[in-house]
């Protein structure tokens, strides 16, 4: 059956499908409005399966608050210029005003939600797979619940996006340290809220960490007191270089090497216990102090050197942060 230029054009009003892809369609259903759709959503299906294996590093993040309810949500595709077009960012809209109005607590929850065109989320999402030829996934989805939360688009980018939630209303105090999160980077509220077996390693690091280092101090005094260049001395390559201009002997390479294990293996040995474990706690706390929100060295506040809790009790003495979550797109 002849297929008219209206049809085409509403069905891709109704599907963002292009000219073709709805032509060949609705040929093919006959005309049927409601099994061209399906044809087009089955053939994003398939094009979103042959590039199952592609990376998504580009997309749209996006954050919203509703009453009592606030939400971050992350589609992301394969290259900023479909992340960047109108369509894709409306899409990532939709589900996220569909999630906070149902008030999804998981991303699984989110993909069975129908929007309001009728379609699953995750269909919605497939079709638009299908559309621009590029693997599309949602990625992220994280929730806030409760009063007095603030909700930060850092740069209005669509590419990172913070909540943060405080106990007391603070609408400009919230604001600040969403941003805060955006540009810090936390990883917890505060030392109590960091997970064991997040410490347990970071312990375990500093300590192999600080036993080097202090096995290369006693290389690099052997090896000074030999007389060799420590830049030199530093690496093979290092080694070749210095031979090649005459600056060394095959021979004194070879002591190099000589010193730099015996000296490193007698450290080791005898590294003091005491010395390594409090080295090593020292920079647990380091770690915690860059890592945990409230103890981060708050960047938004008038040139002092304050922390964020600090920062926050200056402001008011109840004022305390109780929550905050933070999506990015970037890998970091």
């Amino acid at each position: 059956m002849a297929i008219s230029i209206d049809d085409i054009k509403k069905l891709r009003a109704m599907t963002g499908a292009g000219l073709a892809d709805v032509k060949k369609a609705l040929t093919e259903a006959e005309g049927d409005f409601d099994r061209a759709k399906e044809l087009l959503r089955e053939r994003g299906l398939a094009i979103a399966a042959k590039r199952s294996d592609r990376e998504t590093s580009n997309g749209c993040v996006l954050t919203k608050k509703v009453g009592d309810f606030a939400a971050i949500i992350a589609l992301k595709c394969e290259t900023d210029f479909v992340a960047n077009g109108a369509d894709f960012i409306a899409l990532t809209e939709n589900i996220l005003n569909a999630a906070i109005a149902a008030k999804a607590k998981s991303l699984d929850e989110v993909k069975e939600l129908t929007l309001a065109d009728g379609q699953k989320v995750q269909d919605a999402v497939t079709q638009r797979s299908g559309i621009t030829g590029e693997k599309m996934e949602l990625d992220g989805y994280m929730t806030l619940e409760g009063a007095n939360i603030e909700i930060y688009d850092h740069m209005g980018k669509h590419t990172l996006a913070t909540m943060v939630q405080t106990n007391i209303e603070a609408a400009e105090e919230g604001h600040k340290v969403a941003m805060q999160v955006a540009a810090m980077k936390p990883v917890a509220l505060n030392a109590e809220s960091v997970p064991q077996e997040v410490l347990d390693n970071e312990y375990k690091t500093a300590v192999e960490k600080t036993k080097l280092e202090q096995c290369q101090k006693a290389v690099e005094a052997a090896l000074k007191k030999a007389g060799y260049n420590l830049y030199i001395a530093e690496n093979e390559e290092h080694l070749a270089e210095g031979i090649a201009k005459g600056n060394i002997t095959e021979a004194q390479a070879d002591d190099i090497r000589r010193i730099k294990v015996e000296v490193a293996e007698e450290k080791a040995k005898n590294l003091p216990a005491q010395m390594i474990e409090n080295i090593a706690k020292g920079r647990v706390q380091k770690f915690l102090k860059e890592n945990c929100l409230v103890d981060q060295e708050f960047q938004f506040g008038d040139g002092d050197k304050a922390t964020v809790s600090q920062w926050l009790k200056a402001q008011n003495a109840e004022l305390k942060i109780v929550d905050f979550k933070r999506f990015t797109l970037a890998a970091e």
